[in-house]
């Protein structure tokens, strides 16, 4: 259970408990409080005079700004949290970033409390990102025979030991608003994150989709793709004669097979949420929700980036390609 400070309100109703010769332990009963919370109270405001709640709780306030060390704030450091928040950072990756640059940092924890006493802009940042996730619904628009399944994998690849292994998966307007979506694609080891327009959710827009993603790296870097089993991914068949790649099906109702793809959609998801009419989203603004997605520091990354961890496997695979 977290500890919780008294509010003025508590202070006063203790004055009046005090006042009246009443104990510690009776006080405590009446407030709902440990009696060591009380015994403290009393004895950090009262020497020899009675307690009194307006001066409790003006004490209290003056040791709330004392303990946020003035020598940690600046205007410059400001400038730069609020730069990183702008590019929807969260305090964790600020203070884990800065770290490993050996630049001047606070806690991700007094950064919250910065953003929320207002002393950093209010409103740049989604401190729940996720509210609560939702089921897909099921498939519908029947099925199609696949080769290989999940299982079939090889152990390299569930393991995220090599590079060029990725993830699959779309994501749809609104119910009810148009047949616009979009065509996900993560790799797995690096969690680069890249994605395309489509103008509904057919085989075939899919099948142009990932041409177009993967003809913007060189051959060779994806090796893998595991998808659902939506049945926009019924052209696998041809993806895997054209661009040489494996395709694998996830079992069912098994999202958290490609648990990389779901987080990544639901990071895309603060950009275009829950709703929006993706037909209406210009190739610009997703390659800039893209953009900032990829530069952000991830922990499981050591906090490099997605874009610094894909451009360091990507120097490696040319290189040995080239021997």
């Amino acid at each position: 259970m977290s500890y919780r400070h008294l509010s003025n309100i508590e202070r006063s109703k203790l004055e009046v408990l005090h006042r009246q010769g009443r104990s510690s332990r009776a006080i405590a009963k009446e407030l709902g409080r440990h009696p060591s919370t009380i015994c403290r109270e009393l004895d950090r405001v009262t020497s020899s005079h009675p307690y009194q709640a307006e001066q409790a709780q003006n004490a209290y306030e003056e040791r709330r700004k004392a303990s946020v060390s003035p020598g940690n704030w600046s205007d410059a450091l400001a400038a730069s949290l609020e730069e990183k928040l702008e590019a929807t950072w969260s305090p964790e990756q600020i203070t884990e970033r800065f770290r490993i640059e050996g630049r001047d940092a606070v806690s991700f924890k007094t950064i919250y409390r910065w953003i929320y006493a207002g002393r950093l802009v209010r409103g740049v940042l989604q401190v729940l990102r996720h509210k609560g996730k939702r089921q897909k619904p099921a498939e519908t628009r029947g099925k199609f025979a696949i080769e290989r399944t999940i299982s079939d994998r090889p152990k390299e690849v569930r393991s995220r030991e090599t590079f060029g292994h990725w993830e699959l998966d779309t994501v749809v307007s609104g119910r009810g608003k148009s047949k616009g979506c979009v065509a996900t694609l993560i790799e797995r080891k690096t969690r680069l994150y890249t994605a395309v327009l489509m103008p509904d959710r057919t085989a075939l827009s899919m099948e142009i989709a990932l041409g177009v993603a993967i003809s913007q790296y060189p051959t060779g870097t994806f090796l893998t793709a595991t998808a659902d089993r939506g049945k926009e991914f019924a052209c696998y068949a041809h993806l895997e004669t054209t661009h040489n790649l494996h395709v694998y099906f996830a079992d069912p109702y098994s999202s958290w097979q490609r648990g990389s793809n779901e987080n990544a959609n639901g990071l895309l998801r603060e950009f275009f949420p829950k709703g929006t009419d993706l037909a209406r989203v210009y190739d610009d603004d997703l390659a800039h929700s893209l953009d900032l997605i990829n530069h952000r520091p991830r922990k499981c990354l050591g906090w490099k980036t997605a874009h610094e961890s894909f451009a360091e496997e990507l120097s490696h695979f040319i290189l040995q390609s080239v021997k």
